[in-house]
């Protein structure tokens, strides 16, 4: 769930739109138009399927609820019900993440408001035994997150049907493919301005760049088609691609455009200017982080891991440098190289990770599930509270046979730097044995999440991006090598490329990727804009169609004339007609 929400109204507004509502009286022509989500409404709920209902809406999901709106209720209802369904929803999707000893008288406040008699508008009903079950539930001394999930189920089926029918038949439908047009533009090396190099990938570096249009920052980690070949790594790049590609998580970085060049593939990625962990645990003062920090990313990886194992994906390969800080000091899990997603009922065998990291079951190449991921979150919690990893010192010359021994056979020592919790943690997630482990026992992340040592950690609020982090990175400061100390790839010879890689090369060059392109036009106040410009010049939904509307020239940016170009923007009337006499 999108953290700050510009526009929304407070349970006292709701109440007093309801009483506007039951005057009756008519709005103004300017309530008749399509009013803009705000910025923060159209972000996504985290860790949850995108469908035309979440209460964070995407560009589809916002038209679907205008419309419905406009073609459901009486004009001079149209405000008041907008306001109250969509409050609705959104107070129940805040009620999962209100404080603990705040969530009932919330959750009562929510009932009384939008769940009684007296309301004027037309809303779908919830059935009278599901309110009485949601005021029981509310009344319990420790009341579940879950209290209002059927609420919201009959609200999003009832949305579903005839309303979305209605709305596939009108103009803002039309707007809706006007904006998938301009998804589905062909992206080329010349849609970015390229910066400076930021570090070395398998097969190739990664760079900063910036979409020339909006001026969003991505990281773009090129592919070098010869090295990939010489390599055979068709299907571990191609993998890769379609495993970011289907993650939608706010604690793994997300694939926003994927094409191609002469001599790459590129992957434009989340681009992460705190630096990696590795970094962080030792180049700035003693090795390791305080227990806070380290129990505050540990909880922040918990769900990146949820959220790649909800996809059934194994990532295997959890170690501090695949692990970045954004500009505010959350983390993201990067680098799914070594990702592998498993079907259901069956397992996984590969020796496959880092020196170091990997679990026993891996270095026996013994088959699994998500047990490796559970043991890397172990040595993670231990490297960042001690300042080593678990089996291997810190720059320790040892054998790979070595440190595999090890990981088999030997038992982790712990530092007065741990706690009682922080111990209790590392040795059940370090449990060499999977299926006693720690996560996989049955319970999964909701396991691991109960630790003790997460006691202070609120999951609701952290999944909505409401805690704020124990570190910022400081914004002047540049948390990666110098440019000369990054080694530069040598030539790749012998390698040629032919015909014979155009399928696979026409696979991975997709272009843009949905949810992260509509975030960037929202972010960039793209979506805003050109939305505002047509807002201005719309007609009221009921007034004749012959009838025009003297305009007044847009301003012709960029996404202003692209849409131009492709015939869009097509709800107004074009810029050659004149005011009629």
């Amino acid at each position: 769930m999108g953290g700050k929400r510009m526009g929304s109204f407070s349970l006292k507004t709701v109440r007093e739109s309801q009483s506007s509502m039951r005057s009756q009286q008519p709005f103004s022509e300017e309530h008749l138009t399509v009013p803009l989500v705000p910025h923060s409404e159209l972000q996504i709920g985290h860790g949850r399927e995108s469908s035309f209902v979440e209460v964070r809406l995407t560009l589809n999901q916002f038209c679907f609820y205008t419309t419905y709106l406009h073609v459901t209720y009486k004009k001079e209802l149209y405000q008041a019900a907008f306001l109250i369904i969509q409050q609705r929803l959104d107070n129940e999707a805040d009620y999962e993440v209100a404080d603990d000893e705040d969530r009932s008288d919330y959750g009562l406040s929510i009932l009384d408001i939008f769940f009684n008699d007296k309301l004027a508008a037309p809303l779908p009903e919830i059935p009278p035994d599901v309110v009485r079950e949601c005021r029981l539930g509310l009344k319990e001394e420790n009341p579940s997150k879950k209290v209002f999930e059927e609420c919201t189920r009959v609200t999003h089926n009832y949305l579903r049907g005839e309303p979305f029918e209605e709305y596939q038949e009108s103009s803002y439908f039309s707007q809706f493919l006007q904006w998938k047009w301009l998804e589905r533009q062909p992206v080329t090396k010349n849609t970015f301005r390229h910066y400076r190099v930021l570090g070395k990938g398998g097969f190739g570096e990664v760079c900063a760049c910036q979409v020339r249009a909006t001026g969003k920052m991505y990281a773009c980690k090129k592919l070098q088609k010869k090295r990939i070949k010489k390599r055979k790594g068709e299907a571990m790049a191609l993998n890769e691609k379609r495993i970011l590609e289907k993650v939608q998580s706010r604690f793994v970085v997300s694939l926003a455009y994927a094409y191609e060049t002469k001599d790459a593939l590129c992957l434009v990625l989340t681009i992460m200017n705190g630096g990696d962990l590795k970094f962080h645990i030792y180049n700035l003062g003693n090795p390791g982080f305080d227990e806070q920090r380290a129990v505050f990313y540990a909880a922040e990886l918990c769900c990146g891991l949820e959220d790649l194992q909800r996809e059934r994906i194994v990532y295997r390969d959890l170690k501090p440098e695949n692990i970045l800080l954004d500009d505010r000091g959350h983390i993201r899990i990067s680098d799914l190289g070594l990702a592998m997603e498993i079907p259901e009922g069956q397992m996984a065998r590969g020796r496959v990770g880092t020196v170091g990291y990997m679990a026993p079951e891996v270095v026996n190449n013994e088959k699994y599930t998500f047990s490796p991921d559970w043991w890397g979150l172990g040595c993670l919690i231990y490297e960042m509270i001690q300042g080593h990893s678990p089996f291997k010192k810190y720059k320790e010359k040892v054998k790979r046979e070595e440190i595999d021994q090890r990981i088999k056979n030997d038992t982790e020592e712990y530092s007065e730097k741990f706690s009682e919790d922080a111990k209790s943690i590392c040795r059940m997630l370090l449990t060499k044995n999977p299926s006693k482990r720690l996560g996989c026992r049955g319970e999964g992340a909701a396991g691991v999440k109960q630790h003790p040592v997460f006691k202070n950690i609120n999951f609701g609020r952290l999944e909505a991006n409401m805690l704020e982090p124990p570190f910022c990175p400081d914004p002047h400061a540049v948390y990666c090598k110098d440019v000369l100390d990054i080694e530069q790839f040598s030539a790749v010879k012998g390698i040629y490329l032919d015909t014979a890689d155009e399928d696979f090369y026409a696979q991975f060059a997709t272009g843009c990727v949905s949810i992260p392109w509509q975030n960037e036009m929202i972010e960039s106040g793209c979506f805003k804009d050109i939305n505002k410009s047509e807002r201005e010049k719309a007609l009221p939904l009921n007034l004749d169609k012959n009838i025009h509307t003297p305009v007044s020239r847009p301003n012709k940016g960029f996404f202003y004339r692209l849409f131009r170009r492709g015939g869009c923007l097509t709800m107004v009337p074009s810029e050659k007609e004149v005011e009629p006499k």
